[in-house]
């Protein structure tokens, strides 16, 4: 398949999604993205993109969902704030949450791959979190992306579920470390059971496509791209929702990851 039948083919499945997880929590949501100092980001993340600098900042979240994350931001003090996602139903769900929250984050439905090049050169920092890289195809061009958006010396953040997890089956404390999948994986992975990873209810969905990266290919990328590595970290703890029966562990894993790095000048 092309890169454009698996974008294609994961809008689908994630309009599917979006009238599902806005059963969940969205109510909450739409109260708490009222308060002047809300922010759903934890302490790690909240804490880079302060070291980062995001006052005053123009700001782009590429895969933003329903753009909870990028009102975060913006309520960090950054200037202009734009989300990107492939999602119609997402999208409309952030500018939904933007709305409430009466701020003036905009929201554009896009390929990340084809963000229109009006947007070239426009942002200070580029950020992604959890639940983002696993649905991009080819890291090379997806990061080629992330380095026109900057401007000189720009910034890139990322969050992410450590890529070791891949090797895993999702939510089965009774297998524990019994790897399933190559690290070195390069099909991608194929799904029909839904994307409700807030409470886990499988439904038959349009079928997805999943994509695994070594820190290789991620890092590899960065350098490739001009975009200079500035900070990496590894942690122990779980922020796909998914691997939580991991934490507690004695023999650990690592369980997710920071990156930022600096377009070079």
């Amino acid at each position: 398949m092309k890169r454009s039948e698996f974008t294609a083919a994961n809008r689908v499945a994630w309009n599917e999604a979006a009238p599902v997880h806005r059963k969940l929590k969205f109510d909450e949501l739409i109260k708490n993205v009222q308060k002047p100092d809300f922010n759903c980001l934890d302490q790690i993340a909240t804490s880079h993109l302060q070291q980062i600098g995001v006052k005053n900042k123009d700001v782009a979240q590429l895969c933003c969902n329903n753009g909870r994350e990028l009102i975060s931001v913006k309520n960090m003090g950054a200037k202009r704030c734009v989300g990107f996602d492939i999602s119609d139903a997402f999208i409309a769900q952030g500018r939904e949450l933007n709305a409430v929250a009466k701020r003036d984050c905009e929201f554009v439905q896009s390929d990340v791959y084809e963000i229109p090049e009006a947007f070239n050169q426009q942002f200070d920092l580029v950020f992604m979190t959890i639940g983002a890289l696993c649905w991009l195809p080819d890291m090379s061009q997806f990061l080629a992306v992330v380095a026109r958006l900057l401007r000189p010396e720009g910034s890139l953040f990322i969050y992410e579920m450590h890529p070791i997890l891949d090797m895993y089956e999702c939510n089965k404390p009774e297998d524990r470390f019994q790897p399933h999948y190559s690290y070195f994986r390069t099909e991608p992975f194929v799904e029909e059971d839904g994307l409700d990873y807030f409470s886990k209810t499988k439904y038959k969905s349009a079928t997805q496509y999943g994509f695994h990266h070594t820190l290789a290919d991620i890092i590899g990328a960065c350098i490739k791209n001009k975009l200079a590595l500035r900070s990496f970290d590894e942690y122990g703890h779980d922020i796909s929702n998914l691997f939580v029966y991991l934490e507690a562990e004695e023999i650990r894993l690592p369980l997710s990851f920071t990156l930022t790095a600096q377009l070079e000048p």
